[in-house]
């Protein structure tokens, strides 16, 4: 029987009474226990703005709408709804009772109180300013400009079907406010929300979701590449402790620089001059973009680009009068017939803005961009550090830009809001927080250390337990950088701070001719040397890369060292070498080969309440998606699980990847066959067995990172539910109790200092006032932030079985932003949530999908069986390879 079998039967037969069959029942959000007192007292200010509620009485009728073309033909562009409901409105008010629309842009419209009749059908008529040529079946139409100013306005008709579906009263969100349990408050609220959305689409902004952007250059940032950021705002209806409350926040989303399209596609490619242009990029990226002439400033979707350039383009152009039609280029037209001279881009592709069987092409320098377009692609690494930097904002500016944006959007005014006794404040929402201290940390020979505003540093100390290396070497990749001076640089600060390492058995340069050949033969190429120069398996590697970021050799080399030969590596592309930089390197490595560089002091006193005193498991979950726009690449799922109780500082992760664009985690209890479990959670409830003592947990902690409301009640029921079977598979006895928390940080609630333009301070916690009105949540911002605004971290507690007092609950996930062992910085998020992050991530990094087209993107193909991630190697599967 292998050492895991023993394990299994250990496990089995600690406790065989009963299960508890009470944990198969639905669970529901718990309610608010109560408050937290601990910590001083401070004013704060938050992004919420008190909104007067008078009209709970008051019912929105819900109206499906159906828009379909004379012939009954459904209008599939969905831009024009809101042409047509416009144009309804204005032309049959009468009919309508004069009852004041708002409208989804899609199938949803609501008025408050109902409309004379049930059923509607109305004719409407529209004329398009940007109605596309009908010329021959070519270029635009050769019949003259008097005819095409003519055709400039061309009158469409449509058929608009209102139909009653519900009706959508107010008072759940009455009830939600004083603390009730409505299952139509989420109703309520988002059609508050829409109203909120019609407003601005009235204005012309682009809408995101609950984002709104405006045109006015003055929000855009240039990140290069032909990408801006455009900055807006979000907002939308929150129930809370203090009431209603509009959230108000600023945003930035990417769009396509506006203007030539040439520019465009010149910075996006990156290219000296327009002759370089790519053009199968360039068609794919181009596709349904929206671009207006600079001769007729009509508008035009693209659907493609000629095959041939602007002088050589042949289309056949009807002679007016004539059954007969002539080849004639694109450019003999425009010179010809619209006496436009086509000059540079003669010689390059057209834009195809017609239709399949029916071109229409346009030379490239009379095409711009229009405004508004979002980029939705992945930004690169300097164009995402741009965004960060151009972003962000000050506490006192962001405050100052939110009252503009809530003044100027007169909310007071809305026909809707009105009839719905609905006034919003125009200041931001006041009240107290508290701030937690700062829990101390103990070092190496039990030399305590006292964070100051967050931070603490190693000067004069020694690492908690520090590690001895004795077997490593260094792997040089043709990084120019000297290699003596680095591995003294790290013995020396290793010794000041308490690790002993030997000195590396060797320095192993890449050969040179392997510089040019693909990353998998040059890290399988290193590896050949490595077996040739060192006596045996080295317990350590140092990795040096040539660049600093996105080395194209890092996941293929992660993926021998962890995956086939077991040896714990860390790769690093020397920049600034200094004290502080070796440090930092240590604490990696130290983590890595299984020390510890600091300890929380209730940790070392055992002193940790409801954890010390009982077997207890943390557990870290988190699911990292492919690149935006791929459905074709696997979503990453990570769970660590503490280890060694009662220790709060040491994690053990597993790995699995899952369908694309899944987000909730559907290997955490993998029934097999032969009746065996080879998911996620048993991995980590034996190492947790192993490393306490032969003790079960008694006690699971889970943070959960990454969803949002609407899921909860999934995490809640099916990912609970598979933890527990884990456990039961392992064997009979009492199940343990479960605290179940979600950690967000995609979320819009901002706090500030009230008497300070500073950010908040480390430990802020706000449990009361722009919480919720029922369930069990608190905002925590741990951190200091440095620069532009802090964002804290929304936890929503949905389960506590343990019955964690509020007090001693928010102090659990406060110190454990302290036990990140990779910094000398609190975090913003509980480190389990972290380690979890990490883990997906590096080992997203073992599957490098070279079969997989760069062109499949948003609607591409999905992927189809999902490929197994490879697993950790024995020696290194225990490690905190992720640190």
């Amino acid at each position: 029987m292998g050492g895991e079998d023993k394990v299994v039967e250990a496990l089995k037969t600690v406790d065989p009474t009963k299960s508890n069959a009470a944990k198969n029942e639905k669970r529901v959000l718990m309610a608010r226990p109560g408050l937290g007192k601990e910590g001083r007292r401070i004013s704060l200010l938050s992004n919420h703005f008190n909104v007067r509620f008078t009209g709970s009485d008051a019912v929105f009728y819900h109206y499906s709408i159906q828009i379909t073309y004379d012939d009954n033909k459904p209008v599939e562009n969905k831009g024009i709804g809101r042409k047509i409901i416009d144009k309804l409105f204005q032309m049959y008010s009468s009919e309508l009772a004069g009852k004041h629309f708002a409208y989804d842009g899609e199938k949803s419209l609501f008025t408050v109180g109902p409309l004379p009749q049930n059923i509607f059908e109305f004719k409407i008529v529209l004329e398009e300013a940007a109605a596309k040529p009908k010329a021959g079946s070519g270029s635009p139409d050769a019949d003259g400009d008097q005819k095409r100013l003519k055709k400039a306005y061309q009158a469409k008709s449509f058929k608009v079907g209102i139909t009653y579906a519900a009706k959508i009263p107010l008072k759940p969100i009455a009830i939600a406010l004083k603390g009730g349990d409505s299952s139509q408050t989420q109703d309520a609220l988002r059609v508050l929300d829409i109203v909120l959305r019609q407003q601005q689409a009235n204005k012309g902004c682009l809408l995101v979701r609950q984002s709104f952007f405006n045109g006015d250059p003055k929000n855009f940032v240039d990140l290069g590449g032909g990408v801006t950021g455009c900055r807006g705002f979000h907002s939308s209806f929150y129930t809370t402790h203090a009431g209603l409350s509009l959230n108000m926040d600023v945003t930035t989303t990417m769009i396509m620089t506006p203007g030539p399209v040439v520019n465009f596609l010149v910075s996006n490619q990156n290219c000296q001059n327009p002759s370089q242009i790519d053009w199968s990029k360039a068609k794919r990226m181009l596709k349904n973009m929206r671009i207006k002439t600079k001769h007729t400033k009509m508008e035009f979707k693209i659907i493609g680009v000629s095959d041939y350039p602007c002088n050589k383009q042949i289309f056949p152009m009807k002679t007016i009068g004539k059954e007969e039609t002539t080849d004639i280029t694109v450019l003999e037209y425009y010179r010809d017939i619209r006496q436009i001279e086509v000059s540079w881009s003669s010689t390059l592709p057209c834009l195809d803005v017609g239709k399949p069987k029916r071109p229409n092409y346009l030379p490239l320098e009379l095409c711009e961009l229009v405004s508004l377009q979002r980029y939705t692609k992945s930004l690169s690494g300097p164009q995402r550090a741009s965004l960060v930097e151009k972003s962000r904002q000050k506490p006192q500016d962001r405050t100052r830009t939110l009252i503009e944006g809530v003044r100027s959007n007169n909310y007071g005014d809305d026909p809707i809001f009105v009839a719905c006794g609905i006034q919003i404040d125009s200041q931001l929402n006041k009240f107290d927080g508290r701030v937690l201290n700062a829990p101390t940390l103990i070092c190496g020979n039990g030399a305590e250390s006292f964070p100051n505003r967050g931070r603490w540093n190693f000067n004069n100390k020694k690492l908690n337990n520090p590690m001895k290396i004795e077997k490593w070497a260094i792997c040089n990749f043709s990084a120019r950088c000297d290699m003596s001076h680095i591995s003294r640089e790290i013995i020396n600060c290793g010794r000041n701070k308490g690790m002993q390492i030997d000195r590396p058995f060797t320095v192993i340069e890449e050969d040179r001719q392997n510089i040019r050949a693909g990353p998998v033969i040059r890290v399988e190429k290193m590896f050949e040397k490595i077996r040739k120069e060192l006596p045996g398996p080295p317990d350590f590697l140092l990795c040096i890369l040539p660049e600093r970021k996105n080395s194209d050799l890092y996941g293929p080399w992660k993926k021998k060292n962890l995956h086939e030969v077991g040896v714990v590596t860390q790769c690093i592309s020397p920049g600034k070498l200094n004290d502080q930089y070796f440090t930092n390197l240590l604490l990696k490595i130290n983590a890595k080969m299984g020390g510890l560089n600091a300890m929380l002091s209730v940790e070392h006193l055992k002193t940790i309440p409801i954890v010390h005193s009982t077997p207890t498991l943390i557990l870290g979950l988190d699911v990292s998606h492919g690149m935006p726009g791929r459905n074709d690449l696997p979503s990453i799922a990570a769970v660590v699980g503490s280890r060694h109780w009662p220790s709060i500082s040491k994690y053990r992760a597993s790995v699995r990847t899952q369908s694309p664009k899944l987000e909730m985690i559907d290997q955490l209890y993998k029934p097999q066959a032969n009746g065996s479990d080879d998911g996620m959670i048993r991995e980590i409830l034996i190492d947790f067995y192993q490393t306490s003592e032969a003790r079960k947990p008694s006690q699971i902690i889970i943070f959960r990172d990454g969803v949002s409301e609407t899921q909860f009640n999934q995490v809640l029921n099916i990912e609970l539910s598979q933890i527990i079977q884990a456990y039961q598979q392992l064997g009979d006895g009492p199940l343990p109790k479960f605290t179940l928390i979600i950690a967000q940080k995609n979320h819009h609630t901002k706090l500030f200092q009230a008497d300070s333009p500073d950010n908040v301070p480390p430990g802020t916690v706000v449990d009361t006032k722009v919480v919720h009105p029922r369930n069990y949540d608190f905002f925590m911002c741990s951190h200091n932030g440095m620069i532009g605004t802090s964002r804290p971290t929304h936890y929503h507690v949905l389960l506590d079985e343990n019955k964690f007092s509020p007090d001693d609950l928010q102090q659990l996930v406060h110190s454990l932003s302290y036990v990140y062992q990779r910094s000398t910085t609190a975090i913003s998020v509980v480190a389990p949530i972290c380690y979890a992050h990490l883990a997906a991530a590096q080992m997203s990094q073992f599957m490098k999908f070279e079969d997989l087209s760069e062109t499949s993107s948003g609607a591409g193909a999905a992927i189809g069986v999902v490929p197994d991630l490879p697993r950790l190697h024995k020696n290194v599967c225990n490690s905190m390879f992720f640190c």
